[in-house]
């Protein structure tokens, strides 16, 4: 106890102090001046009046209670609060079906709540966390919440084993599902997690007073493949840190700035390797559940894929003929692809289009990959296309673009075009048949920092926007000027490696 006022004394001498009329012991004393007296409180302090006693006289008192005795409401943490799962139905369904999960306590809206689902991929004994894996917010899983039942995809990725509902209130108890594995399952092995800092620098400014500069910086996101993506250092403070697709920084603009201003992220991700294991025999000829929201999404033409164009839907027709099964479209595309253009292995630049191929037969990774998703969308078949680095051996990487195809049952399988076709690339392990193996197979040295397109609105009434083309992401916007901004120069570094686990 510290007790604070005047005229106690420089020394305490006999001088004393008394709490609810008992006087401390010489022990008790830790340290005694004219204005402070520190004091050690005895284990059976109890309330009352405390005085401080000197040759002078005795104080006014002032009040002291022990805390270990004081009423206090008590902390409410009822177990009804806590989501309970009462039933899944059905209990045996494949990867991409939709199950009902009814119980209690689940909200009313989704809000940051979550289903999760045992994991496929294998194991890490050191973290009981990687066992299980969430319903995917990018793949559109969530088809309806409400606070007594969730209507929910089974997610890429998932195995039989446990389900369980969390909320903001805590976790459900398990139950179990059954994941149904005729289509085949998709092998997840070989974990390696990567540090990873993005740098971004703004300087020379010339504005007026209250322009500001907006930076759009890519977050990496999470998949079966790509599980855990954490941000684990950002400066300077973000504007908005958990928005599910981008850093956003704001930061106002001076009349004329000449410093540089960094604007730096570090991020871990982890990533496993994918095995082909898909049984081809089983997996349907068309889809069964067209207005699904992913495959609506991902069979129609966007910014970046041009799906819908006359050239692309007449060299598709002209690929696949007759043929009625959407898996043996995408392996005929894939073939047609590789036999008849030639991968350049330096990025191109300036105002070029990935349909130049159809003409000039030769294109860089990006323009294989989007047109390549291109023809499987007007196939049919849902596809996206993934952009992040490629990481060769000795720590490099890269800007690199591949495609996942989406088929019932299994799940996302992924090709890299770029490299089945011939790009160079030093893998931390040879592969002895590129074609073959990047058709359904994926190394852990590819990291994703876009799955799809993200399409970015404009947040400036006539400000000015920066597209960044044939780079790690792919988004509509990475920087945005106000109206006020009338210069500024801005150099973004691609990923650099600090670490691989």
């Amino acid at each position: 106890m510290v007790i604070s006022g005047e005229n106690f004394g420089s020394t305490r001498n006999s001088s004393y102090v008394e709490i609810a009329g008992s006087r401390l012991t010489s022990s008790g004393y830790l340290d005694w001046s004219d204005s402070e007296i520190r004091v050690l409180l005895p284990a059976n302090v109890q309330d009352g009046l405390v005085v401080v006693g000197t040759s002078s006289g005795r104080s006014e008192p002032g009040f002291f209670a022990n805390t270990s005795g004081i009423p206090v409401a008590s902390k409410t943490v009822p177990r009804t609060l806590l989501p309970a799962v009462r039933s899944v139905t059905p209990q045996k369904a494949s990867i991409g079906q939709t199950i009902t999960i009814t119980g209690s306590n689940f909200g009313e809206t989704r809000g940051e709540s979550k289903v999760f689902f045992t994991a496929s991929h294998e194991e890490d004994p050191t973290n009981p966390d990687d066992q299980f894996i969430e319903a995917s917010i990018y793949d559109f899983d969530y088809e309806s919440w409400t606070d007594t039942e969730i209507r929910v995809h089974v997610p890429d990725g998932a195995a039989t084993g446990s389900i369980y509902v969390q909320t903001d209130k805590g976790s459900s108890q398990t139950q179990k599902l059954t994941v149904d594995t005729a289509a085949g399952v998709k092998g997840l092995s070989g974990k390696r997690t990567y540090v990873l800092q993005v740098n971004a620098d703004i300087t020379n400014a010339i504005a007026t007073a209250g322009s500001t500069i907006t930076l759009y910086i890519p977050r990496p996101p999470t998949s079966a493949s790509q599980p855990k993506a954490e941000l684990t250092d950002v400066n300077p403070d973000p504007l908005i840190k958990d928005d599910p697709y981008d850093i956003i920084q704001k930061k106002a603009l001076v009349s004329t700035q000449t410093t540089t201003q960094r604007f730096s992220q570090t991020f871990v991700v982890t990533t496993y390797a994918i095995t082909n294991n898909i049984k081809r025999e089983n997996i349907p000829a068309t889809y069964s559940d067209t207005t699904r929201l992913l495959y609506q999404k991902y069979t129609a033409s966007d910014s970046c894929v041009p799906s819908d164009d006359s050239r692309i839907r007449s060299l598709m027709t002209s690929i696949v003929g007759s043929e009625n099964s959407r898996y043996r479209r995408a392996v005929m595309i894939y073939n047609y692809m590789l036999s008849h253009y030639r991968i350049q292995e330096e990025v191109r630049t300036g105002n070029v289009s990935p349909l130049d191929m159809l003409t000039t037969y030769s294109g860089d990774a990006y323009d294989f990959t989007i047109v390549f998703t291109a023809l499987c969308r007007a196939a049919g078949v849902p596809a996206i296309p993934v952009s992040g680095i490629l990481v060769e051996s000795g720590s490099t990487c890269r800007a690199h673009w591949w495609t996942e195809l989406y088929f019932e049952g299994y799940g996302w399988f992924p090709a890299d075009v770029a490299i089945g076709a011939g790009l160079k690339y030093n893998p931390f392990a040879p592969v002895s048949n590129p074609p073959s193996y990047y058709w359904g197979n994926l190394d852990s040295q590819h990291v994703a920092f876009s799955r799809g397109w993200t399409q970015i609105r404009s947040s400036e009434v006539g400000g000015k926007t920066v597209y960044r083309p044939r780079t790690y992401a792919l988004q509509s916007i990475w920087e945005e000027a106000s109206r006020g901004t009338t210069s500024y120069s801005s150099l973004w570094a691609d990923p650099v490696i600090r670490g691989i686990y």
